[in-house]
């Protein structure tokens, strides 16, 4: 059953600027008008604050996003997106309908588990630069034509229906990430379709990389 928590103390989201798994949660926060503040987690700089003892007892996989909410600490951006959605119920994420609900879980988890964790960072350091982008397009490709078909019968103005919901928080970072390895998105029109839909929205343009407190300048150009 979902409770209503007054929180115990300051919201903090622990996040790095390029993330997509951080970047899905600011959204969701958003979204819900919940109080937050961010705290950056570098990936990039040498030894790495995510390596540190302090954030290791934050999360022990020594990954953002985790979250300090209601007096815990929080880790993977699914868990802590349901546990918002369970605990700060307005401005619902999930469908009423238990179909759209499933299929809204649906998306999420080919995004997820299917298409981002292989070209996450620490994959794409272990694949070697020589190949790394060729990688990533692969399994992006991949999963985007999965979420194409998926959304082919799930989409309205939005992933599933006309309403925004978690699908759609997990889907935009990903387009970003296709992006970034320059994958032809052209195959993707449904896709596309949601994301220019998307880019103009104040929650969705509060959460993008670009504006976030730890973006290098040089990024922002």
């Amino acid at each position: 059953m979902a409770t209503a928590h007054t929180g115990h103390g300051k919201t903090i989201l622990y996040s790095y600027w390029r993330s997509s798994c951080s970047w899905r949660v600011r959204i969701a926060l958003n979204l819900k008008e919940i109080p937050h503040e961010i705290k950056p987690i570098s990936l990039i700089k040498a030894g790495g604050q995510h390596h540190s003892n302090d954030f290791r007892d934050v999360n022990p996989m020594e990954q953002v996003p985790a979250m300090h909410i209601d007096g815990v600490n929080l880790i993977e951006s699914m868990s802590i997106m349901h546990y918002l959605e369970e605990t700060r119920p307005h401005r619902p994420l999930l469908p009423a309908d238990v179909v759209k609900r499933a299929k809204v879980r649906e998306i999420c988890e080919v995004i997820v588990s299917g298409i981002q964790p292989l070209q996450n960072l620490c994959v794409l350091i272990h694949v070697g630069e020589e190949k790394k982008n060729e990688w990533a397009k692969h399994w992006i490709n991949r999963g985007f034509r999965a979420v194409e078909k998926l959304l082919g019968a799930s989409a309205g103005k939005y992933c599933v229906g006309d309403e925004i919901t978690l699908a759609d928080c997990c889907l935009i970072p990903q387009v970003f990430n296709a992006r970034r390895f320059h994958v032809d998105l052209r195959p993707f029109p449904i896709i596309l379709r949601i994301d220019r839909e998307l880019e103009r929205h104040p929650a969705f343009i509060a959460a993008h990389p670009n504006n976030q407190p730890d973006c290098p300048q040089e990024a922002q150009k």
